[in-house]
């Protein structure tokens, strides 16, 4: 079985122990390790993922990758939450973050301008919109001017919650 091969028959038994233990599967990684292979995936839930969350997936995999054996060799699991500062890259992982404040930088200019850090209003199935607020110095005031932008995420080189 190829790496390819593997990580399919992997994800699908890591989406089968997602559902049993309520969180969400998000990425699977499978490296070439110094004494085998090292499976790295990222799980996530609503509230956020604990290291007894870990732990759970963790022994639920490898039970299953137990009786199954598609490895052969030897290998490592690592089952993690993806961070705060992970990508974000699908529509979902915008819904998800909506209200909070992101980082875009994008392949071409919109509104003049390839980086952008603006509070997520909501997405679809191709783009994000966010309100950017831009502080303006108006003789001895200050004014703050918002704005709404859509971005398209076939224009989005990289995208991750805004810290600070």
């Amino acid at each position: 079985m190829n790496i390819k091969e593997l990580k399919e028959k992997i994800t699908e038994y890591a989406q089968e122990v997602s559902e049993q233990e309520g969180c969400e599967l998000l990425e699977v990684e499978i490296h070439p390790g110094g004494r085998g292979l090292i499976l790295r995936l990222f799980i996530d839930k609503e509230g956020g993922v604990t290291i007894k969350d870990c732990e759970n997936f963790s022994r639920a995999l490898e039970a299953i990758l137990d009786v199954e054996d598609p490895i052969k060799g030897s290998y490592v699991l690592e089952v993690s939450s993806p961070g705060i500062d992970r990508p974000l890259k699908e529509k979902k992982d915008f819904l998800r973050n909506i209200g909070r404040n992101v980082k875009i930088t994008t392949k071409d200019k919109i509104a003049d301008r390839t980086f952008f850090i603006g509070k997520v209003i909501d997405a679809g199935d191709d783009w994000v919109r966010i309100e950017i607020k831009e502080a303006k110095k108006k003789g001895s005031k200050k004014e703050e001017k918002s704005e709404l932008l859509f971005i398209p995420f076939n224009k989005i080189l990289k995208a991750q919650v805004h810290i600070g």
